[in-house]
Order: C-alpha cells, then sequence, then structure tokens
C-alpha cells in the first residue's frame, strides 16, 4: 500500500534487455538460422528504490545509457520491470517520445482527442481543454491539417499542450523541451513552474543540469543501473560533475597512451617542420625555465579543500598551490614569489606577487614550501595553466618555470567568459530571494 504522502513510490526494480549478436540481414538468413541466433542480457536497472513526495519535482540524470529513460518508461507503464513494485498515486500524464501515438494522417485536433482519451480523460473533459490546448501550442491556424505536415518543433509543441492540460496528478517528461524554438521553450518552463506551484508531482529526464535545476527539488543520478546519489540538485550536481570530469579525464588518458606510438612519428616530423619554419622566420624558442638557480622551484602542487592532490576543481571550491623550495645557501636575503594564471588558450585571467600584495622580508631557508591559498576559485569552466617565478628583491630572476601547474575547472553553473562575478538583480527596485 502505498503511503498517502507520496506520489511515486519504486521498490527494488530490475530491468534487462536482450541483444542479438548474430541477427540475419535477410527473411532467408532470418528463417534459416532463427534457432541459431545468439544473444547476451544487459542489465538496465539493477534493484533500484525510490520515493517522490506528492507535489514534489525530481530530475533523472546521468549519462547515456545509464536508465534513466528505461525508469521513466516503467513509470508510464509502456513497458514492465523483470522485478520489484512500482505503485503511482494519482492520474498520469507523460510526455515520453515526440509524438507518440500521433496518427499522421489525422489532423492535430483529432490526435488531441486521441492523446488525451490515453491519459484517461472522457470526451467532455477533452471538449473543455480543447481551446487550451489550442491555444497554449499556438496551432491555431494549423490545428485542422494532417500531423504528417508538422515540423518536429509543432509536433512537440502539440504533445506538450495535450499533456499538461490533462490535468494529471504526475506528469512525467523525457527530453522534450530540448526540441523547438527558444521562446516557446521558455514559455514551457514557466508553465512547468506553474504546474509545480499548483501541487502537481514532476518526474523529468534531461541532460542539462541548468533546467533540472531551475524546476526541480530533488536530482537522482542514475549510473550503471544503480543510484548514486539521491538528493537537492546543490548537493547531487557537484558530485556528478566531479565523476564526469574524471572520467572524462580516464578516457582521454586511455586515448592518448593508444594514440602515443603515432604520435611520437608525427611529433618528429612536426619538429623538423617547426624548426625548418622557425629558421626561415628567424623566431627564437621560449625556454620552459629561466634563471640563475641560486633558489630552485623543486616541486609545484595543487590541493582541494580536504587536503588531496588533485588537478580538478569546482567553481567556488577551496584551492592551495603549494611550492618546495630549495636555495644554495642560506643568505640568499629578500625574495619575491609570484604567479600568473592563464587559459589553454593563452588568455590572461589572473597574476600577482608578494610585493604587489605588499608582503614584506620574505625570508628563505634552506629548503622550505610556500602556499598560497584560494579561499574561492571564482574561475569558469575551463583548462587553465599557471606559471610560477622566485626573484630577488632586486628583480633578478632565481627561477621562472613557465606552465609549471595545469588544471581544469568544472562548474555547475553555465556564465560565459573567465570569471564568475558577485551580482545581484534589483527588478522596480525590489531585489529577487535569489541572488549571485
Amino acid at each position: 500500500m502505498i503511503n498517502p504522502k507520496n506520489a511515486i513510490e519504486v521498490r527494488n526494480i530490475t530491468k534487462k534487455f536482450r541483444v542479438y549478436l548474430d541477427k540475419g540481414h535477410t527473411l532467408k538468413e532470418k528463417t534459416l538460422f532463427r534457432k541459431r541466433r545468439k544473444y547476451e542480457e544487459r542489465s538496465v536497472l539493477n534493484g533500484i528504490s525510490f520515493e517522490v513526495k506528492k507535489g514534489e519535482a525530481v530530475g533523472l540524470i546521468g549519462h547515456n545509457g545509464c536508465g534513466k529513460s528505461t525508469t521513466l518508461k516503467l513509470l508510464t507503464k509502456i513497458m514492465y520491470p523483470d522485478s520489484g513494485t512500482i505503485e503511482m498515486n494519482g492520474r498520469v500524464s507523460s510526455l515520453i517520445e515526440l509524438g507518440a501515438g500521433f496518427h499522421q494522417d489525422l489532423s492535430g485536433r483529432e490526435n488531441i482527442y486521441i492523446n488525451a482519451s490515453i491519459f484517461g480523460l472522457t470526451k467532455k473533459e477533452i471538449d473543455e481543454h480543447m481551446n487550451d490546448i489550442i491555444v497554449f501550442s499556438e496551432l491555431e491556424e494549423f490545428i485542422d491539417n494532417p500531423v504528417r505536415t508538422y515540423s518536429s518543433g509543432m509536433y512537440m509543441r502539440l504533445a506538450f499542450s495535450v499533456a499538461i492540460n490533462v490535468h494529471a496528478d504526475i506528469l512525467l517528461i523525457d527530453e522534450i523541451l530540448a526540441v523547438g524554438d527558444a521562446n516557446f521553450q521558455a514559455k514551457c518552463f514557466e508553465k512547468l513552474r506553474e504546474i509545480k506551484k499548483s501541487g502537481i508531482t514532476i518526474v523529468i529526464v534531461s541532460h542539462s543540469l541548468n533546467q533540472i535545476e531551475q524546476i526541480c527539488d530533488r536530482s537522482i543520478w542514475l549510473d550503471g543501473g544503480k543510484i548514486r546519489s539521491f538528493g537537492t540538485p546543490r548537493e547531487v550536481h557537484p558530485i556528478y560533475l566531479d565523476y564526469m570530469g574524471q572520467k572524462r579525464k580516464d578516457r582521454k588518458q586511455s586515448e592518448q597512451k593508444e594514440q602515443e606510438e603515432r604520435q611520437e612519428k608525427d611529433k618528429q616530423t612536426r619538429e623538423k617542420e617547426e624548426t625548418k619554419e622557425k629558421q626561415e622566420k628567424h623566431i627564437p624558442d621560449r625556454p620552459k625555465e629561466l634563471g640563475n638557480m641560486d633558489v630552485r622551484i623543486v616541486k609545484a602542487e595543487l590541493f582541494n579543500d580536504d587536503g588531496v592532490k588533485t588537478e580538478t576543481f569546482q567553481t567556488e571550491a577551496k584551492m592551495t598551490l603549494r611550492v618546495e623550495y630549495e636555495t644554495k645557501n642560506e643568505d640568499v636575503g629578500c625574495s619575491e614569489f609570484g604567479f600568473h594564471i592563464f587559459r589553454s588558450d593563452g588568455t590572461d585571467c589572473y597574476g600577482t606577487n608578494t610585493v604587489i600584495d605588499k608582503i614584506e622580508n620574505v625570508k628563505l631557508r634552506k629548503q622550505g614550501v610556500i602556499e598560497v591559498v584560494f579561499d574561492s576559485v571564482l574561475l569558469l569552466k575551463g583548462k587553465y595553466k599557471m606559471d610560477l617565478a622566485l626573484h630577488d628583491e632586486y628583480g633578478l630572476t632565481y627561477h621562472h618555470i613557465y606552465e609549471a601547474v595545469e588544471f581544469e575547472i568544472l562548474s555547475i553553473y553555465e556564465e560565459v567568459g573567465v570569471s564568475r562575478l558577485q551580482h545581484r538583480w534589483l527588478f522596480d527596485q525590489k531585489e529577487p530571494e535569489n541572488r549571485w
């Protein structure tokens, strides 16, 4: 028996699909060798369980093939689980596949009757909502034309309009908002906000974390057929982004390893061509390191807020640069230390040194450590590099290392540029609740 406070209860559901390995290409092959067809069972969902409260909006996130759409289809009873139970409390409306159930030869108006009846509406109820559906879809002049003449955007408008006007208790949406023009998408989002305020339960699948954050109270991260995390978007999304960032990094490393031999051959050819070009243009090579080495930077590493060495950080996260140095002798006088951060495309981001920051009388030991603590890194998504330099008090270079450190910034934010600036919005001199 479902809890009366819940709209959806999913208990330990599993789902497998058969993937055939020796499909026949012709009717003859399929007939003669039908008993020899080989297949493997692939598990899409492995015992997932969750609850969705009445009036709550929940987003399903994860990479392709993780089981998001399968979960939604199980909720709509398009398919059924191999094991486990799903209980729904109320009338269900869904947008699973664009134009699913539309009859190509029938008009938009006739298809409204068909689709709405599938959701459980009577003819009388459909007649009452017909005008609202047509007006919202903005298809008044095309509503009596066959839907085979509709574009994909018109399909989406009609399907969405029917689904939201069913006045269901539960609304299920699968990536449908990625279709259509920007104006209609904005209209759909606004309508979803209204629906949510009215107390209707929403479950949405989307690759856009921004969409999820705007609409949903909680996010479910699916991976490998299991729930990896379930909580508020602000709790789940950073973890998900870290995971995907590491996954991308591992994949790149694997690809790089496979290409090493080919790259080495290409490198030799490029070096010959570059050398010839530099000789012709008289372009000098930029050294990797400069200085008299009276003080030498031995090691430079980055650490996160937990003190773990890493090359990946979130926007607004804490980052610590740790530099180990050694001197030829202890009597090196006052010194200056500086760093310069730039994006991988060469865009300058930030640079400073102890003189600019008015840190005086920096004395170095025989061996020691310099740390720079960035309490909140406000760089946006991208790859970055850092130059490091040690000078004496007169500007003579001890040791200057170009591109000494490389790191990547991941972000849940979708702003553009280099840095995230604090800001707030004002409308008619009234400050809204949400700010940043």
